[in-house]
């Protein structure tokens, strides 16, 4: 009779098991947002038009169509959404620390950053532009060349550091991780950009619909004539490590978004928020 027992307890056990009462780590993350009954996203809310403060209805709000991609995820999820602004190069450890469920910031999906998080598919490309001071047009808009002892900024953390230093700087990719003397980086962009016009810096490298949206709001800047293509691919958004179950519900949003054409639609109305 003991030895019955014993066997119908491990049997039961094992069933247990495999019906999955015990959930499997990489369904945690989607389970638990779905018991809390929100996401929260972190972001950089600095970057129009992928993610900015607006005044909505006199409340300042934080929109974009990064914002608008979130808010379709955590639709599709049954959740609603929280918005936590933070530098940019603090995004990842706050993705790692537990403190954000997920992270989209006009972010590539490089490799480096591929071996601490994972990543949704690409939901946007774009290119990227220089931002430099009408006064200096004739100067610096023709050819990269042309920065190349000038100095330059990035905002920290992103990929336009790396893009300065390897298209303008002429710096080896295996020395891109390393501080360049002619190229400044920064938490915000906006302090970029106010460098650029007090003078502290001769250029700004930042993804074109962003740099669009700097140089028309103020007259004293200018989009030079030449871009840069990103050779990582465009943006994605990124989860903690393992979070298999939320990449596959992130990948899911984004397709539909994709085959509705909703992802251009929201690049158009965020463009139209923002205050020029």
């Amino acid at each position: 009779m003991k030895k019955s027992l014993i066997m119908c307890t491990a049997i039961a056990a094992g069933l247990w098991a495999l019906m999955g009462c015990s959930p499997t780590k990489e369904n945690t993350r989607v389970q638990a947002v779905q018991k809390a009954g929100k996401i929260i996203l972190g972001t950089s809310a600095d970057y129009p038009p992928y993610e900015f403060h607006a005044q909505i209805d006199g409340e300042d709000t934080i929109v974009g169509f990064d914002v608008a991609l979130a808010n379709e995820i955590a639709k599709d999820l049954g959740v609603t959404l929280e918005i936590k602004d933070m530098d940019f190069d603090g995004l990842l450890a706050a993705l790692a620390s537990g403190n954000v469920d997920f992270v989209i910031a006009g972010m590539t999906p490089s490799e480096e950053r591929r071996m601490n998080v994972d990543f949704s598919d690409i939901y946007y490309f774009a290119e990227h532009g220089v931002v430099i001071r009408t006064a200096d047009e004739s100067l610096y808009s023709v050819a990269p060349d042309s920065l190349k002892d000038r100095m330059i900024g990035a905002q920290r953390g992103a990929i336009q550091v790396s893009l300065a230093k390897t298209r303008i700087k002429g710096v080896a990719e295996a020395e891109a991780e390393n501080p360049h003397p002619q190229v400044k980086e920064l938490g915000k962009l906006p302090d970029l950009i106010m460098e650029l016009k007090n003078k502290k810096i001769d250029a700004v490298i930042v993804e074109l619909p962003v740099a669009r949206s700097y140089f028309k709001a103020n007259s004293d800047l200018v989009l030079a004539s030449y871009t840069f293509l990103d050779d990582d691919g465009g943006s994605a958004v990124a989860v903690k490590k393992g979070e298999k179950a939320l990449v596959e519900a992130i990948n899911k949003t984004i397709l539909r978004l994709q085959d509705e054409g909703r992802i251009e639609a929201f690049v158009a109305e965020a463009s139209e928020l923002v205050e020029y």
